[in-house]
């Protein structure tokens, strides 16, 4: 026997361990006393609902029967009619269960589901079509093996799909944010972290070559994404994204939380070297110093998350010019000229010693510091000049705190 006084002291429990409401929880176990009433009390055909008393341990039943207009000559409702879940299950396309046009379905009468509104207003002259007419059923408070077994059935799935909700409205709520996670396993390339409630998927286009993704080694990662799939919400992490030096840098400087410094854009190429830009909100705050820290501790922790990639932080300026130059950082710059300002081109001129350094290996501070400033730069020396296009520098603006 099942004895329905149990669920009250369990609802409380469930909720915690599933980190689902306890109005849902209450709301599924209604649906599942509902089945199991249906299944040891009711008829085929009929609308049970319950409400669990939880002081008293008992279950109010009642039957919903949704008032008609009227039943043709072959026996179909006419008129506006309700169309629950059932109904319209019961005019799916038998060789696709692809459902019809809610307009052409065509609803057979029953007396367990309708009631005709003449009759109806013979019992309430205040109901009209498509009201619900209501009809307490006598209280139980046990049911048999099989409506038990129904009842469970019933909580199992409907906990699991409040689950997989109350998961995805969390995680969803948290797309771009900072979290820590535990390398549970690698499938080829995949590596699966656990993430907290749930395991998320980091793909191998968003990881670090150089990362350590032995099983148990903690990393922090960005949460990229949340997509739903038919075994539930998928968690897209990413170790590659722009976006996870900016919360790196959020989670050391208080100076970024307070407003007084911002961060105006990044440029990454994951696992090698980043470009951040950053400007002061306050005369006396230094944005750069901010960022690196006493004795550099800041930028070296930022660094050693992301297993030892350089990072060069630069002063924004609103001059393209000033901009420019800080961005074409460690190199020094002996002059920068617009080519063009419309297409955003400008032309950079170094000293010889400081022209491989301004390129950077395979082209690399050229084409970061293009993707910072949104500009295409050329970079000549007295004896070389190569262009922005050459290394790729095709300007990616990433002004990830505006989009904040």
């Amino acid at each position: 026997m099942f004895d329905i006084k149990q669920l009250g002291s369990i609802i409380k429990q469930i909720s915690e361990e599933k980190g689902i409401s306890e109005t849902r929880v209450l709301e599924t176990i209604e649906s599942a006393i509902a089945a199991a009433y249906k299944k040891d009390f009711g008829k085929k055909g009929q609308i049970i609902r319950t409400k669990f008393d939880i002081e008293k341990g008992v279950v109010k039943a009642w039957q919903i029967k949704y008032v008609i207009e009227g039943v043709d000559e072959e026996g179909y409702v006419i008129g506006p009619v309700f169309k629950d879940e059932e109904d319209k299950k019961a005019v799916a396309k038998p060789e696709t269960g692809e459902q019809i046009n809610e307009d052409e379905i065509k609803i057979k009468y029953s007396p367990e589901k309708h009631i005709l509104l003449q009759e109806a207003k013979d019992i309430d002259s205040k109901l009209k079509i498509g009201d619900e007419y209501v009809v307490q059923l006598e209280e139980k408070d046990d049911f048999g093996r099989i409506a038990a077994q129904t009842a469970k059935q019933v909580i199992i799935q409907r906990l699991r799909e409040a689950e997989r909700d109350s998961i995805h409205d969390e995680y969803r709520s948290k797309e771009g944010e900072l979290v820590s996670g535990l390398v549970q396993r690698r499938e080829g390339g995949t590596v699966y972290m656990d993430i907290g409630r749930v395991v998320g998927v980091l793909l191998p286009n968003e990881q670090i070559f150089n990362d350590n993704y032995s099983i148990n080694n903690r990393l922090r990662v960005l949460i990229l994404r949340v997509e739903e799939t038919n075994k539930g919400p998928a968690i897209l992490l990413s170790r590659s994204h722009p976006k996870l030096v900016l919360k790196l840098f959020e989670s050391e400087v208080p100076e970024i939380s307070a407003g007084a410094v911002e961060v105006r854009g990044i440029a990454r190429e994951a696992g090698s070297r980043s470009k951040i830009a950053v400007v002061s909100t306050q005369e006396r705050v230094d944005p750069i110093g901010s960022l690196v820290g006493q004795k550099g501790v800041r930028v070296q922790t930022v660094i050693n998350e992301l297993a030892g990639e350089k990072i060069d932080i630069i002063q924004w300026d609103e001059s393209p010019i000033k901009f420019i130059t800080n961005a074409m950082s460690p190199a020094k710059i002996l002059d920068l000229k617009i080519v063009d300002e419309d297409s955003r081109h400008a032309l950079v001129e170094v000293a010889d010693d400081q022209f491989s350094l301004a390129i950077g290996k395979g082209g690399q501070n050229v084409r970061l510091a293009a993707k910072l400033t949104g500009w295409k730069i050329d970079v000549r020396s007295p004896k070389e000049e190569i262009k922005a296009e050459e290394t790729q520098a095709e300007p990616e603006i990433e002004e990830e705190k505006k989009a904040e």
